[in-house]
């Protein structure tokens, strides 16, 4: 039987203390950009299917989904937002840099 060397990965399955175990709260904040966006394609997971992923957005959630319906629209086709980053369907990388460049934001193009 292993050992168990990091209790901070480690959750209370019974107790034989009185009253109920509180959990740990975890944060749910998500990473902050750093001023560069990065368009990668992305199809691991997705039956054959390309997406654009754009991360690295420093913007509050509501901008984010904002500008994902902006880009969705201009692109014509569908989308998601999760975690932070926008999710356009298809392989769109050039138009949605040159869409980005538009409205001020310092773009990259990562391999994928």
């Amino acid at each position: 039987m292993p050992l168990l060397r990091n209790m901070s990965d480690s959750t209370l399955v019974y107790s034989t203390d009185v009253g109920r175990i509180k959990e740990p709260k975890r944060s749910l904040e998500r990473p902050r950009g750093d001023g560069i966006v990065r368009i990668q394609k992305q199809t691991s997971g997705r039956k054959g299917a390309g997406v654009s992923v754009i991360s690295g957005l420093d913007l509050a959630d509501d901008e984010i989904k904002k500008l994902a319906a902006e880009l969705k629209k201009r692109c014509g086709c569908g989308g998601s937002v999760k975690d932070g980053n926008i999710e356009i369907q298809g392989e769109k990388r050039d138009l949605l840099k040159q869409l980005l460049e538009q409205k001020g934001f310092k773009v990259k193009l990562a391999g994928g």
